[in-house]
């Protein structure tokens, strides 16, 4: 099939990925989407036009070489097609579950303009899977350049950084404020949408190639600064990320039964919450639930609640979503919304919450909504919503989770005047380089975007790794 015309392979429709039945997958925390087998993959791969100009690789954050790694995946040269991919891409099996590609590669495909896009982001989770098992291209490590550099957190973004600069030679240490490695990637990312294996395995495969050391359980600002760690080590990249939550402003929000989607997630993913009593972290989720806010992470803490109403009680229960524009302004991957539906999650378009009613015992009873409506764009280019007169209603819930974003932990600063943010709390860095105003300090992803996507986290801890090797070289 290598020497198909370019009318037969647009003439291939786009793959199906098998994925658990609904039905089924409410009740477990495993993988909703299975993977391709290799006749699916090859099949699709023969869908790639190897386009001249190839625009997927432009709308990469990362600049994967595309092209290149499905042609060797189509060949059945998968040892190649993981060296074409790991040029630019660490971490592929990661990606090709949580990436957004449906506005990036995927959204700039030219057979999408035509029928569906090539499944890039599929075949990227086939091609990393394939190295997660085999092995196939180690991590090569330079030699030794006898410099030392600090990584804080161990992120998308402080994981790419520090295995980019093991690679040049350099002595990476990375300080974790949690007790497990992986940041976002397993207190933010269920089980279902990323195994925590892959995390893990991906992980500790660097750092055994590398030599990377990682200290957990170090919260930089209280076990230690900035300055501490600029006086032991030539340089220090900053990817904490954007972990403290926004709170919505209205009457009830401190009742018992309303929690932040961080605190709620980091429970049920990485304390394992639903296994209660097994390990004693629990996790209280009421028979009706409502999470405002319709982002991935408002899916995710949905999808969660759901699965562990189907533990704990036999009796029917409800999942709201409530969301204060309409279905097309949802924020969040359509695959999520998607299986969010599938699943029996109800959505509350054009919907806002005003306040939330409680007991008398000071649990969560209710919470009072108002419809929308959609106005003029505002700022980011969306439809501003605007509140009906005379249309509150309510909805009876015990449970509210709040999904309405992140900004930095204002801890890690702590003695570090010096160093510019914005009134958001983020970090200034520059954009190409990561270089802050701090001397010796680089910063990237969520802690300098605000809270943005796995891949757009990577690009900024390759491009910061790139300069900080610039700076250690001389």
């Amino acid at each position: 099939m290598s020497n198909l015309t370019k009318k037969q392979r647009m003439e291939i429709k786009r793959q199906v990925m098998p994925v658990q039945d609904p039905k089924t997958r409410i009740k477990n925390f495993e993988e909703v989407a299975l993977g391709y087998n290799e006749e699916t993959a090859i099949l699709e791969a023969q869908r790639c036009l190897q386009c001249k100009k190839p625009l997927c690789v432009e709308a990469c954050p990362v600049g994967v070489r595309i092209p290149q790694f499905i042609k060797a995946l189509r060949e059945k040269d998968f040892t190649l097609a993981v060296q074409e991919m790991k040029i630019k891409n660490n971490l592929p099996a990661i990606c090709g579950r949580v990436c957004p590609q449906e506005t990036q590669c995927e959204g700039s495909c030219i057979m999408g303009k035509h029928s569906s896009p090539v499944a890039i982001g599929r075949l990227e989770r086939y091609i990393g899977d394939y190295e997660l098992a085999h092995r196939t291209c180690p991590l090569q490590k330079t030699t030794s350049t006898g410099k030392k550099v600090a990584v804080v957190g161990s992120g998308p973004s402080g994981l790419t950084c520090a295995v980019d600069l093991g690679r040049f030679g350099h002595s990476v240490t990375i300080f974790e404020s949690l007790h497990v490695a992986g940041g976002v990637l397993v207190y933010g990312i269920p089980e279902f949408r990323l195994p925590k294996r892959v995390v893990h395995s991906e992980v500790a495969y660097a750092m055994d190639c590398l030599g990377i050391e990682i200290k957990t359980d170090h919260v930089i600002g209280r076990t230690l600064t900035l300055k501490d760690l600029t006086d032991e080590f030539d340089a220090v990249f900053i990817g904490s990320g954007a972990g403290l939550p926004q709170f919505l402003r209205i009457s009830g929000i401190n009742l018992n039964g309303v929690m932040s989607a961080n605190e709620f997630l980091t429970r049920v993913n990485l304390m394992m919450g639903y296994l209660f009593p097994e390990y004693d972290t629990p996790v209280k989720v009421g028979k009706r639930v409502a999470v405002i806010g319709a982002g991935n992470v408002a899916m995710d803490a949905a999808r969660c609640s759901l699965r562990l109403q189907s533990i704990l009680y036999d009796s029917p229960c409800e999942v709201y979503i409530i969301y204060r524009r309409s279905r097309q302004e949802v924020p969040a991957r359509q695959e999520e919304v998607h299986h969010a539906e599938e699943e029996g999650i109800v959505f509350h378009y054009l919907t806002n919450p005003v306040e939330i009613l409680g007991g008398n015992n000071g649990e969560v009873k209710a919470i009072r909504c108002i419809r929308m409506e959609l106005g003029e764009p505002d700022n980011t280019g969306r439809k501003k919503p605007i509140p009906i007169p005379n249309t509150e209603f309510e909805i009876e819930v015990d449970t509210v989770i709040v999904a309405l974003g992140t900004s930095p932990n204002p801890l890690i600063f702590i003695g570090a005047d010096e160093l510019q943010r914005t009134r958001h709390g983020t970090v200034v860095a520059d954009p190409l380089t990561g270089k802050t105003s701090l001397q010796k300090v680089w910063a990237g992803g969520d802690v300098v975007t605000g809270a943005a996507t796995v891949i757009s986290a990577m690009g900024a801890g390759k491009r910061s790794a790139e300069d900080i090797h610039r700076y250690l070289i001389g």
